[in-house]
């Protein structure tokens, strides 16, 4: 299916989004952002779908915001532009399911900070990340709070306060991509891995992500506080009992998504 600035397919559980605009390196325009969330949003509410694959066709992951847009516009659109960013990245960690980024070229500004909002990433040896707004007079503020997760200060520092392109065997060794991979297992190697998520129980798997982006930021303590409740109500669930029994009788287990 293609849905203006997306190519969207589905198999096995697993929905594929491709950024297609190539020729413009794939930006987050206000339209493929608005594009996204949407598909998102849906992709959130659907079941049958157990892992989303984001990725951009062409040699760019994503080179970041349009700047044609942002030229000579008033403070009342680039708040605009900011906060649409912002609710898409939130969206990419509040839906149920996990979403892994496949990079195959360059990540650069708000397509960095795309890579480092997933879930999971997934590089090709030809892959390239950079925050360089440094050069251009406008600083990566945004992008800056999902790297600085991410990555850590000091790498993170670093690539802002540069906007030196990293190569993928550094984003690897920095913690900005989970594995990376010969370009041509690329696809392959990042359908592995969402098929593998997919096997897990849904409802575990919603329950999961939510609880890991809530503790992430807390004190141990609170954290401890927090999750050792979710687990309590997660040990309740039908698919919790469904997969210790599984567990136990040595047999694979049969979900229901309660």
């Amino acid at each position: 299916m293609i849905a203006g600035n997306l190519l969207v397919e589905e198999a096995d559980g697993i929905v594929t989004l491709t950024m297609n605009r190539p020729e413009k390196r794939n930006p987050l325009s206000t339209e493929m952002m608005r594009e996204l969330i949407a598909v998102l949003r849906e992709i959130s509410a659907k079941r049958e779908a157990r892992a989303v694959i984001l990725t951009g066709r062409g040699s760019a992951f994503s080179a970041g915001h349009d700047l044609n847009e942002l030229r000579g516009k008033d403070l009342s659109f680039y708040r605009s532009v900011f906060d649409l960013c912002t609710e898409l990245m939130t969206t990419i960690q509040s839906i149920p399911q996990p979403v892994i980024a496949q990079v195959g070229g360059v990540a650069t500004a708000a397509g960095c900070q795309l890579v480092a909002t997933c879930d999971l990433a997934v590089a090709s040896e030809n892959a390239r990340f950079a925050t360089p707004g440094v050069r251009i007079g406008l600083f990566c503020s945004t992008p800056m709070v999902a790297l600085s997760r991410a990555i850590g200060r000091k790498h993170a520092m670093e690539m802002l306060l540069t906007g030196r392109m990293i190569d993928a065997a550094t984003a690897e060794r920095w913690g900005l991509v989970n594995r990376v991979v010969p370009e041509a297992e690329l696809a392959a190697e990042t359908r592995k891995l969402a098929l593998e998520i997919a096997q897990a129980s849904p409802l575990t798997m919603a329950i999961g992500k939510q609880a890991f982006y809530a503790q992430i930021d807390l004190d141990q303590h609170k954290a401890y506080d927090y999750t050792k409740e979710v687990m309590s109500l997660n040990a309740m669930a039908a698919d919790a009992q469904e997969g210790i029994g599984a567990f136990l009788e040595k047999r694979s287990p049969m979900w229901c998504g309660r």
